[in-house]
């Protein structure tokens, strides 16, 4: 882990999908925040910075592991940016046709 960032962030800027889904699975909160973003629009950023930087698509594995663990979709982070802000800034179309699928759920307690 780094000395910086907490262990799930450090995954999510490492796009360590496997191991973002092994903390998540151990107890690690999908909704955490660490500095100016939650885990989820870190993903998106990680995700689409690196996509410019090395022109290689767009990727959406640590964004869509964090959904599956029940992240919000809606969270926005301490800057008020949400997962969707965050992603049409960076023209991520995979992960805001994911983050809508999501939101467009119903959650499990009105089930």
């Amino acid at each position: 882990m780094s000395d910086y960032w907490t262990a799930a962030h450090h995954a999510v800027e490492h796009e360590d999908a496997q191991n973002l889904a092994r903390l998540l699975a151990d107890g690690a909160d999908p909704n955490e925040v660490f500095s100016n973003m939650t885990l989820l629009t870190h993903a998106i950023d990680v995700e689409g910075d690196g996509s410019l930087q090395s022109g290689q698509p767009l990727a959406v594995y640590t964004t869509a592991v964090l959904l599956a663990f029940g992240a919000d979709p809606e969270l926005a982070d301490p800057d008020g940016r949400t997962p969707i802000d965050m992603a049409d800034q960076y023209g991520h179309d995979l992960a805001v046709q994911l983050l809508r699928a999501h939101i467009s759920r119903p959650s499990a307690g009105s089930r």
